[in-house]
């Protein structure tokens, strides 16, 4: 078993919202690693953050990742920093990965760059850009696909990506 597609990308990419479109027009489920993330410690990411840190997110992470690899057959959303862990970056190789690119003003517009992500606290934009440049390269390495979102809606979106995966990609 193993996931029709893993999307990843940065916060404001719209991981979220594209795989559940691309799930709705596959018919296939779809499953986010930040909610199974919540789900298992019983609190929102951000809280996460704040009562175990970082590592106590990335360990948290890490697990949920794993499991939505082996036990997912759908579309699976992971968390913008999921790929940041070597072992985790070892379990995308052979599967198709794709990485929605999005910059700066496309993503400041999606999110606001602020609201429930702890590592854009203090100076969002600067914040997004810093973690944008340590990030790029990680997308870029596990990805089989890379979709462009900027001054794209999310159905247009996936309908990129639909045709990336070889699929008609046209709304239902």
């Amino acid at each position: 078993m193993a996931p029709r597609a893993v999307i990843v990308g940065p916060p404001g990419s719209g991981k979220s919202t594209v795989a559940r479109l691309v799930g709705e027009r596959l018919g296939l489920p779809v499953r986010d690693t930040d909610d199974d993330v919540e789900a298992a410690a019983g609190a929102t990411v951000g809280d996460v953050f704040v009562e175990r840190g970082e590592d106590g997110f990335r360990e948290l992470e890490r697990t949920a990742v794993a499991e939505a690899l082996a036990e997912h057959d759908g579309i699976l959303a992971l968390g913008g920093g999921s790929v940041l862990d070597p072992g985790t970056r070892d379990l995308l190789r052979d599967r198709t990965v794709v990485f929605l690119d999005v910059g700066i003003k496309d993503a400041a517009s999606r999110i606001g760059l602020n609201r429930d992500r702890p590592l854009l606290l203090g100076n969002p934009r600067a914040q997004w850009l810093r973690l944008m440049e340590a990030r790029r390269p990680v997308y870029e390495e596990v990805a089989t696909v890379r979709v462009d979102t900027d001054g794209r809606s999310a159905e247009e979106v996936a309908t990129e990506v639909l045709r990336e995966l070889g699929e008609v990609g046209e709304p239902q």
